[in-house]
């Protein structure tokens, strides 16, 4: 067993309590009422990635279950196995069974998104058939893509990106274990960069601390080799002023020196566009275009001939 100080920083600060979790707070409040309550309906936990979904489902299964919740909780990634047969072996033959200690077993199915359609008919019978001896908990980042009849099934629970208060109260708790000292503007730019995948914050706390102790906005953006919001609002503002060459060799420049891929300078420049000094409706068209080109490049086209086509599309805007 790996020992708990040279853990991935996502495990060893993940939450063991419902009163360890940091937001989401009306979703916890009804789960753990559920466990108070020792039953629960099948659930449905639909959200971005790093907002706390396998979190609760595992906490729910260990205050459910106390020391024997390994023996009544099933954890598949339905990515790795997505097929039918899964459905109709490893989760038939776990949910058949009786709990060994607990009023049912639960089968939690992480990236229940993932799951052929033919896995998931299959998924809605076992749910049917089991309800006396299991309960399921589906994880999922998009629930337009878990049939109908499964979404009536469950319970279902929408979670929300993490803001930047969160990200902070994160940040805090950990900085205070590890003796790190990080800088106002370094939250902000782990909010920035993660977009409130709280995940990701500890990826890049643990990156940057391996370095220095003393984290700021720098060594963030130098860890996720990404572009500070400064350099490529000065890009932007270039073109728009209509000094189309200095814009185009500062782009030249971020890609090279970030190893950015066209796609990664699009997002950027997408979530800048709105601090632009510009009237509202060429904000607008420069978000078209910035959608446009997206388009374009996941099709295969030339990224840098692309980002170059998006920037002349700034010139002139006021």
């Amino acid at each position: 067993m790996i020992k708990k100080e040279l853990a991935v920083w996502t495990e060893k600060y993940r939450p063991l309590e419902f009163e360890d979790l940091i937001g989401q707070d009306e979703i916890v409040k009804r789960v753990k009422a559920f466990v108070k309550g020792n039953n629960m309906p099948h659930l449905l936990f639909a959200g971005a990635a790093g907002t706390g979904k396998t979190t609760l489902a595992l906490i729910a299964a260990k205050q459910l279950f106390k020391e024997h919740w390994q023996e009544n909780f099933l954890e598949l990634n339905a990515s790795d196995e997505r097929g039918i047969d899964v459905i109709r072996q490893k989760v038939k033959s776990f949910a058949r069974t009786r709990a060994f200690s607990g009023p049912f077993k639960i089968i939690f199915l992480d990236e229940a998104d993932a799951l052929t359609r033919d896995a998931q008919q299959a998924l809605r019978r076992t749910m049917e058939q089991f309800t006396q001896t299991c309960r399921f908990i589906l994880s999922c980042n998009y629930s337009s893509k878990i049939i109908d009849p499964i979404q009536s099934r469950c319970a279902v629970f929408r979670f929300k990106n993490r803001d930047i208060a969160d990200v902070e109260k994160v940040v805090n708790k950990i900085s205070k274990l590890e003796k790190l000292k990080v800088s106002k503007k370094a939250i902000e730019a782990l909010y920035e960069v993660s977009q409130g995948d709280i995940r990701k914050v500890m990826n890049l706390l643990q990156a940057c601390s391996m370095v220095s102790s003393n984290i700021d906005d720098k060594s963030i953006y130098a860890s996720v080799s990404e572009a500070r919001p400064e350099d490529v609002s000065k890009m932007l503002k270039l073109a728009l002023s209509g000094n189309f060459q200095d814009s185009r060799n500062l782009l030249l420049d971020l890609m090279l020196k970030h190893g950015l891929s066209g796609l990664d300078i699009v997002k950027a420049i997408q979530r800048e566009i709105w601090n632009l000094g510009i009237t509202e409706e060429n904000k607008i068209s420069l978000i078209e275009r910035c959608a446009e080109i997206e388009f374009r490049l996941v099709e295969g086209s030339d990224s840098f001939i692309q980002i170059e086509a998006l920037l002349t599309s700034f010139i002139g805007k006021k």
